[in-house]
């Protein structure tokens, strides 16, 4: 695992060549055993790396590397998990200097060009591409979107690099802020792509390249793998207990694909279904224990670690188990800004920084179960989807639209207020975050299609409040673009594969991402391999969600290590009591960030708005941890990257 950076100079032009050191060294963390740069002999293209050395320690695998017959040059993030397999179709196989899956991929865009490299590689990976004799420059991202990559055109020089940080080390990079990705971050606590925080910054979206060269007037992303025409076209899978089998077949490969390894390696463990499954395999292959890391917390509804340490006993792993205090869990938060280097507000970002510090203490490479819901329908909202959609079928448009506008019409104050006088009458689900939960409703009733039905499932932000937010008008959010390319596929496959080409890249792989680089720990994950991606595609409905069951045939694989009472319990999120936090000892830290002062001083948001939902929450009248989250983390963000200038 590294960090890959650049510059490339239009031809006839003078640009920031040297800047590719600073812009390194802003990358250590992604690659503390090596930095190096190198510049084509033009002056036309720079590129900088920093190394984690995981695969062939040695210097035949140090970067920036050029292939054998001089005419392409590679910085490259990632692993090819296939890389011995590719390296045997190699002519060159005996000329290699080395074994890194590096060299592999150089040699193989050297022999059959960089698309079909792309299409024969398995793995995660972010990488750029000097083509000397072309004078062309490509950028490449993994399927999935596990590596990050951005590129800036907002100068007369092409940037690229894996974190933004990197950008703005180069000398008069001050993009300003995409007002239209502040909108999107509030609504979905992530900056989606392609879209970056910055104006003319862009992230690269997953499974794309991008070519860029004199003779390319207008470069754009193009993509060489999509998630929708690959579920399209995929082979039927068996049924039942024969799905189980081949479940077994394909992620025990692909957990021993991502298994090899020169130095230490171990497996986060939550305890549930999806990480236990990957242990289970991992252990299964290992010739000694492997070692598993879980965080703990004191505050019994949000702590998993007593079901992961049964899991790590009943499978023989070698557990570490730290139970962490509300002290050192909010000791995390300033350092977070840092960390994601844009605005990101998934509040499990933090013990998941915590997990990959206790990792990195005793190992170099984690594996982790992320992926599992998406592609095997783990998510109770999927189930949900289709009764909502089941409901909205029986109710006619405008009796639909007329009582959501009753609902919304009161605020969410005016809501929580309600609520809070009739809880003891109340059912359950209805005592807390009343006002937001009858928007959100308000927001489903109005829904039209099923994509806004699963848009505003999703959004954080629910009805006009989000409007407030701004002056102008708040614009309508494009996402999620590619449930309209399944249109006859179930509401809950459709919301899957959206999930897979947006909620998984821009949120649950950035936050794996970012926290564990941030230590220098790669984190590979096995049910991201396309081969377990086919089989999941190839699956009948109901081998994924049987009834109100959600991912079937992957709890049938587990019970084939695990106990049923280790399986079969409530899903938990990796979560943390954040909305306590602000109310109790981060209440000074959020009073100054979101003081009307700061607020009209930046001038971005709406200043009555944001401290109306910050009092309202603070003085517990409405519960809006989500949305005061975000505009936390925006600010936050905000604060640093000021300081910086």
């Amino acid at each position: 695992m590294c960090g890959v950076c650049g510059v490339m100079v239009p031809s006839g032009r003078t640009g920031p060549i040297e800047s590719v050191g600073a812009m390194a060294s802003t990358l250590v963390h992604r690659g503390p055993d090596r930095v190096s740069t190198w510049v084509d002999p033009t002056r036309r293209v720079a590129f900088g790396h920093t190394r984690l050395a995981i695969v062939d320690l040695s210097p035949a695998g140090n970067q920036p590397m050029t292939s054998r017959d001089r005419r392409w040059t590679i910085t490259y993030n990632g692993e090819i998990y296939n890389a011995p397999e590719l390296r045997r179709r190699l002519s060159s196989e005996r000329m290699l200097r080395g074994h890194s899956d590096t060299e592999v991929l150089v040699e193989l865009i050297a022999e059959r060009g960089v698309q079909e490299a792309l299409r024969s590689a398995r793995g995660m990976f972010a990488f750029a591409v000097w083509d000397a004799r072309e004078s062309e420059l490509w950028l490449a991202r993994d399927r999935f979107g596990e590596k990050p990559l951005y590129y800036s055109t907002t100068g007369p020089s092409f940037l690229f690099a894996s974190e933004l940080k990197a950008l703005r080390a180069v000398d008069g990079f001050r993009p300003d802020i995409d007002r239209h990705a502040v909108v999107e971050f509030l609504r979905w606590t992530n900056v989606p792509a392609p879209l970056s925080i910055y104006e003319g910054v862009s992230k690269l979206p997953p499974g794309h390249f991008l070519r860029i060269g004199d003779r390319i007037p207008e470069p754009r992303p193009e993509p060489y793998w999509s998630a929708s025409a690959v579920a399209d076209r995929v082979e039927s899978q068996p049924a039942g207990e024969e799905a189980v089998d081949r479940l077994e077949e394909v992620l025990e490969r692909s957990v021993a694909e991502q298994m090899v390894s020169d130095v230490p390696i171990g497996a986060f463990l939550s305890g549930g279904v999806d990480s236990s499954s990957v242990v289970a395999m991992m252990q299964r292959r290992a010739s000694r224990p492997v070692r598993t890391f879980t965080i703990g917390f004191e505050d019994e509804a949000y702590d998993e670690s007593s079901f992961a340490a049964r899991v790590a006993a009943h499978l023989g792993t070698d557990h570490t188990d730290l139970r962490v205090s509300p002290v050192e869990a909010m000791g995390v938060i300033p350092t977070l800004s840092d960390v994601y280097d844009e605005p990101f507000a998934d509040s499990s970002q933090i013990p998941t920084v915590l997990v990959s510090r206790l990792a990195r203490e005793s190992v170099t490479v984690a594996l982790s179960g992320d992926g599992g819901d998406e592609l095997f329908g783990g998510y109770e909202r999927y189930r949900r989807l289709g009764t909502l959609q089941g409901i909205r079928r029986l109710v006619p448009a405008p009796a639909r639209r007329a009582v959501a506008g009753l609902l919304s019409a009161p605020s969410v104050d005016s809501w929580d207020r309600l609520g809070g006088r009739f809880s003891a009458i109340l059912p359950e689900g209805l005592r807390h975050r009343t006002g937001h939960r009858v928007h959100k409703a308000a927001a489903l009733l109005a829904a039209d299609q099923v994509d806004d039905l699963y848009r505003a499932l999703m959004s954080v932000e629910t009805g006009g409040d989000g409007a407030a937010l701004r002056s102008g008008p708040f614009p309508e959010s494009s996402w999620p673009g590619t449930l309209r390319e399944a249109s006859s596929r179930s509401p809950a496959e459709r919301a899957m594969l959206v999930d897979t080409v947006t909620y998984l890249p821009d949120d649950l792989l950035v936050k794996v991402d970012r926290a564990a680089m941030s230590v220098s720990l790669e984190v590979r994950v096995p049910f991201l391999s396309p081969e377990v991606f086919d089989f999941a595609w190839g699956l009948q409905a109901g081998d994924r969600i049987r009834g109100s069951e959600g991912k079937w045939v992957v709890k049938r694989l587990l019970g084939r290590s695990l106990p049923d009472d280790l399986i079969s319990r409530p899903k938990m999120g990796f979560g943390i009591p954040v909305g306590d936090w602000l109310r109790g000892p981060l209440r000074d830290w959020a009073d100054d960030l979101l003081s009307a002062d700061t607020v009209r001083r930046q001038g971005l948001f709406n200043v009555d708005e944001v401290v109306r939902r910050w009092s309202a929450h603070r003085e517990g009248s409405s519960d809006l941890t989500f949305q005061v989250w975000a505009l936390l983390m925006f600010q936050s963000w905000l604060a640093r990257t000021e300081s910086e200038r």
